[in-house]
C-alpha cells in the first residue's frame, strides 16, 4: 500500500490518507483488510478510530484507491454520518452482534411463504 496524499486536519482532529494499492493475482481487498493496512501506515493510530471513507477498484486492473480517516479520539468521530458508523460496526474489536442478529432473523422469502401457505382442512 502506498500513500498518495497525507494531510493532517487539526480542526477535525484527524489524519486524511489517500492511498493506492496493487493486488496482483488476488481479489479486491475487503474493508477490514484495508483498515489493517492503514493501521500499519500510521503505527500510533487506534484501529477503533479508523474510517475507510471509500475504495475504488479499477475494472480489469489490480489497483485499488481510496480515502481513509484516522481520528485522534472517539469524540472526534461524531462528525461522521450515522451510516458510516453502522458500516464500520462489524470491524470494531470484539463486536460480533451484527452477524448474530442476521442469523436469528428469518429470510424475507421464508416469512412470505409462511404467510401465503394455505391452511389444511379448510371449508371448501
Amino acid at each position: 500500500m502506498q500513500i498518495v496524499d497525507r494531510m493532517e486536519n487539526k480542526l477535525l482532529n484527524r489524519v486524511e490518507i489517500k492511498f493506492s494499492m496493487r493486488h496482483n493475482g488476488k481479489a479486491t481487498p475487503s474493508r477490514k483488510d484495508v483498515m489493517d493496512l492503514v493501521k500499519t501506515l500510521e503505527p500510533k493510530s487506534n484501529p477503533e478510530h479508523i474510517v475507510i471513507k471509500y475504495t475504488n477498484t479499477r475494472f480489469g486492473q489490480p489497483l485499488t484507491t481510496g480515502l481513509a480517516y484516522i481520528y485522534g479520539d472517539a469524540e472526534s468521530m461524531k462528525v461522521e454520518p450515522q451510516y458510516i458508523h453502522k458500516r464500520h460496526e462489524s470491524f470494531r474489536a470484539g463486536n460480533t452482534e451484527p452477524a448474530a442478529e442476521k442469523a436469528e432473523e428469518p429470510a424475507p422469502e421464508e416469512a412470505a411463504s409462511e404467510e401465503a401457505a394455505p391452511e389444511e382442512g379448510g371449508d371448501e
